[in-house]
């Protein structure tokens, strides 16, 4: 699975639009992984987990991934990131709730980030406060889907990619 993951991990962050020069593990933190990178705009470092359970799991399912990054040279912290394994419906938005807290996402095609951007740091907490994260979205057909993501290593993870990205 570490390997899958980490593929995964480089295939994103290659197709971002400044191409990364190179991908490190980190560390792994229980049901998270951190990884560095660097993009032509400086360094770039991110955690990320799957899902641990889908309601329903929708046709076409690919692979789910919730991240959190950091990208200090443009000033980015604590950015949340969905990639949802499906696409959602057009004009919808999602939800992230962690322990009690509700934060809504906006959506576009198979991904999902927090609306407001000022909450970014509230959510990181919560995240690193929770013991799961639900992401509740709807697909292109209609179908709402349930994502539950284990918060178990996301404190370690957070603090990795912290400490691992200087700008």
């Amino acid at each position: 699975m570490k390997r899958a993951v980490l593929g995964v991990a480089i295939a994103i962050v290659l197709t971002v639009p400044a191409l990364a020069q190179s991908v490190r593990l980190i560390g792994e933190f229980r049901s998270w992984s951190a990884y560095s990178a660097t993009e032509q705009t400086g360094p770039v470092c991110f955690a990320l987990t799957r899902p641990t359970e889908i309601t329903p799991q929708p046709d076409g399912f690919t692979e789910a991934y919730l991240y959190l990054t950091n990208r200090p040279s443009i000033g980015v912290r604590n950015e949340l990131n969905l990639v949802a394994g499906y696409t959602f419906a057009t004009d919808t938005e999602a939800t992230a709730t962690v322990s009690g807290q509700t934060f809504e996402l906006f959506t576009d095609k198979a991904a999902a980030w927090l609306k407001t951007p000022s909450q970014n740091d509230a959510l990181a907490s919560a995240l690193r406060a929770g013991s799961a994260v639900v992401v509740e979205g709807t697909t292109d057909v209609g179908i709402k889907v349930s994502q539950t993501f284990s918060l178990s290593g996301a404190t370690a993870a957070s603090r990795a990619i912290e400490g691992n990205c200087t700008g």
